[in-house]
């Protein structure tokens, strides 16, 4: 009987100890994650932070670099690279501008509609409208943040 107990008791381990290592292993590879994507993040706004002629100068050395360019080579491509840059900020600027115009009109429809609202609903009917259009603002916030976390969590690091 003591034998049965004893053998219990090291199957019993061995599965505890098992379960340890699996849920250690996850908690270090989430951390690892965690950091790289911080760095990500960080590099980003350092990157975003640098004038045209910066970046212009940070692609075409690391171009020239890995790519082991002539002088000329360098040269054609501060070009090439000084278009693309300044493309990409204009597109940048462009889609900026017009998100701003859709949260705007946005806000203009929406006052509208609370307008329009209050003309029909007795002051205790607008007053619970609101409450459950905020109510379901937040559960939308929420389900957004949820949304924006869970894509963080599947997004595969970049090999280097």
């Amino acid at each position: 009987m003591k034998s049965n107990s004893n053998e219990f008791q090291k199957s019993n381990f061995r599965i505890v100890s098992k379960k340890l290592v699996v849920a250690l292993l996850l908690i270090v590879g989430l951390t690892a994650i965690g950091q790289e994507r911080e760095m990500k993040r960080a590099n980003a706004e350092k990157y975003a932070s640098l004038t045209s002629e910066q970046k212009v100068e940070l692609q075409v050395k690391k171009m020239a670099k890995d790519l082991d360019l002539n002088e000329k080579q360098i040269k054609d491509m501060k070009v090439l690279v000084a278009k693309e840059v300044e493309k990409r900020e204009r597109k940048k600027a462009e889609m900026e501008a017009l998100r701003a115009q859709k949260r705007k009109e946005m806000k203009q429809d929406s006052i509208a509609k609370s307008q329009e609202m209050k003309k029909i609903l007795t002051t205790e009917q607008f007053a619970k409208w609101e409450k459950i259009r905020e109510e379901r603002r937040e559960k939308m916030k929420e389900k957004m943040s949820q949304k924006k976390r869970s894509k963080d969590l599947m997004e595969i690091p970049e090999e280097k």
